[in-house]
């Protein structure tokens, strides 16, 4: 229906644009505001953005060709690897939580965690050192199905974006515990400089964490007792322990931790029987991030703001609405970034909002509660308290520290030079 008004408004050398505004990131506005509005059907309206934003760059913009966006070329990555790697992890660890569950271990966690508000707050940080060493789709998930057991089934949807954020701000130090920190490592980042990034996201857990587990005592407590006579089934705990191996030593040697997930899930489906029975609910959820990480990757985004400590922080509320992968892509060409602020702010910004990250995203298929954006964000305020009070204090110890230009392969602050010799280098004859 927008096709005809498109057409008055371009012309021959330029893609349409509104009040100079590109149509593409209208339509992927419109988008997100159809996700966060009619929740019930976010799969639905993700596809409808999709396939709105592929055809408009079919038709307007000579510079767009989707073969070589989808496979790559020699200029650029295609987006097949990051599509297929999400689908894999979505799909596998929706198993791995299945598989969890039934193990009976969050049956017996009540004996073993304190049984007022604390016992939540723990159950966080447990979520939290998980994601450290683990995908946080896989901590997330974990994390879920734990929270279904102990706290009988209800859980306040405030504890749930904790769980998200708990998942997001683990693995933002470690370069093992994100696709976006693994991407800085790839390309040359040392993972001390992104392991400063839990100067802002231990302090962050540590607020939203509490608010959370208050929150859920309050709607829900924990279970006082763990049941008597319960036998934990090994050979499930035996599975998650491969995936979990699988997907370490995958994304490792491989950076594609989807396929340990599936080998690691045939394997035990030798000796165990497996919960297939997940997939098609996992399906759906898979398909709309999918979109939405198509849909942002065909945005003309070819450059961020100037390297700051200001832009880094405004990404991570960019990264609540869009994807973080094609974010770090574009911060890694640039270079001049403070690699650990910038891992906080697009690793746990995501979790503002539910679809802001593949976890949220992951647990929404759990608990369908958490699509409701509205209620997501009266009751998940803490996480955007959280993130702005974690960044405060990573600033205050640290400051704006660039790091190694990736470009380069030297520290950003060392091959910075004054702009003029110093008159007492003048005096001495120094060029």
């Amino acid at each position: 229906m927008l096709f005809p008004a498109f057409q008055v408004i371009a012309d021959a050398a330029a893609v349409p644009s509104v009040l100079g505004i590109r149509v593409e990131f209208i339509l992927f506005a419109l988008t997100l505001v159809g996700v966060a509005v009619f929740h019930k059907y976010a799969m639905q309206v993700a596809l409808g953005g999709l396939a709105s934003i592929l055809a408009f760059k079919l038709l307007f913009d000579p510079s767009f060709h989707f073969v070589e966006h989808m496979l790559g070329s020699p200029e650029q990555d295609g987006e097949w690897r990051t599509l297929l790697n999400l689908l894999g992890l979505l799909l596998g660890f929706a198993i791995l939580a299945k598989h969890f569950e039934e193990s009976k271990i969050p049956e017996v966690l009540p004996a073993y965690l304190p049984n007022d508000w604390k016992g939540g707050f723990v159950l966080l940080v447990m979520v939290f050192v998980l994601s450290s060493f683990l995908d946080n789709i896989a901590a997330a998930m974990i994390g879920g199905a734990m929270a279904l057991v102990v706290f009988r089934g209800k859980v306040h949807v405030g504890f749930l974006a904790a769980i998200v954020a708990a998942s997001n701000a683990g693995g933002s130090g470690s370069v093992v515990g994100d696709t976006t920190t693994t991407m800085m490592w790839i390309e040359g980042v040392r993972a001390v400089e992104v392991l400063t990034a839990y100067t802002a996201a231990m302090p962050a857990l540590l607020i939203f964490g509490v608010i959370a587990a208050r929150q859920q005592h309050t709607f829900n407590p924990i279970a006082k007792e763990a049941p008597t006579g319960v036998a934990i089934e090994w050979k499930r705990v035996v599975v998650v322990a491969l995936i979990l191996g699988g997907t370490i030593a995958t994304n490792i040697l491989l950076d594609f931790p989807a396929v340990g997930v599936w080998l690691a899930l045939l394997l035990g489906a030798t000796f165990t029987k497996t919960p297939w029975g997940e997939l098609p609910n996992a399906l759906k959820g898979s398909i709309f991030l999918l979109s939405l990480v198509m849909c942002a990757s065909m945005m003309p985004v070819d450059e961020l703001p100037a390297a700051s400590w200001m832009s880094s922080f405004g990404l991570g509320f960019v990264s609540a609405v869009f994807d973080n992968i094609p974010l770090t892509k574009l911060a890694l060409e640039q270079s001049g970034y403070d690699w650990g602020m910038l891992a906080y702010s697009v690793g746990f910004g995501g979790s503002m909002i539910w679809f802001g990250s593949s976890a949220g995203v992951a647990l929404s298929n759990m608990y369908p509660e958490v699509k409701n954006t509205g209620s997501y964000l009266r009751h998940g305020w803490h996480v955007a308290l959280a993130y702005v009070i974690g960044f405060s204090i990573m600033m205050g110890v640290h400051g704006w520290q660039p790091g190694t230009d990736v470009r380069g392969g030297e520290a950003v602050a060392a091959v910075e030079a004054p702009a003029s010799p110093t008159p007492s280098a003048e005096r001495a004859g120094a060029p």
